[in-house]
C-alpha cells in the first residue's frame, strides 16, 4: 500500500473539496482502491457535487439534524463543539474509490471533500492510501 498525508486549511468552509490533490495521488498507480481518511474526532470525508448550491444545502441539512444550540453533554470548545463531535457518526471519516488506469472512477458530478464543522480546528491532516490491485 502505498500512502501519504496532506495538510488542508479549512478555516471556517465547511466543505473542502480534495479532488484534485486525490486525482493527482493516483495519477500513474495503475489499477486499485483508494482510500481517503481523516484522522480527527470532528471531521468526515464526503462525495458530493460541489459548486451548485449543494455546499449550503448540506451546511442547511447538517444544521437541522444535529443543531449548533448548547444541547450536547460534550461542552467544551466554541458554541456547537458537541455536535462536531457528533458529525462523523453520520458523515464517516473515510470513503474508497476504484482507480482504473490511474484514474478515480468518480461520477460525472461528484466530488470528494472534507467536511469540516469545526472552526477551532481550521488545519486537518487527510491521509490517502493507494492500494493496487
Amino acid at each position: 500500500m502505498e500512502s501519504t498525508e496532506i495538510t488542508v486549511r479549512s478555516g471556517d468552509r465547511l466543505v473542502t473539496d480534495l479532488t484534485g490533490e486525490l486525482a493527482r495521488f493516483c495519477a500513474g498507480r495503475g489499477d486499485g482502491l483508494v482510500n481517503v481518511f481523516v484522522p480527527h474526532a470532528t471531521a468526515g470525508v464526503a462525495l458530493m457535487e460541489t459548486g451548485a448550491g449543494s455546499e449550503p444545502d448540506l451546511a442547511a441539512s447538517i444544521d437541522r439534524l444535529l443543531p449548533e444550540e448548547d444541547i450536547y453533554r460534550h461542552r467544551h470548545g466554541s458554541l456547537g463543539h458537541g455536535r462536531d463531535h457528533v458529525l462523523p457518526a453520520w458523515i464517516s471519516p473515510s470513503v474508497s474509490i476504484p482507480v482504473l488506469s490511474g484514474e478515480l472512477t468518480l461520477g460525472t458530478w461528484q466530488s470528494v471533500v472534507l467536511i469540516d464543522s469545526n472552526g477551532d480546528n481550521p488545519v486537518r491532516k487527510v491521509r490517502f492510501s493507494f492500494l493496487a490491485g
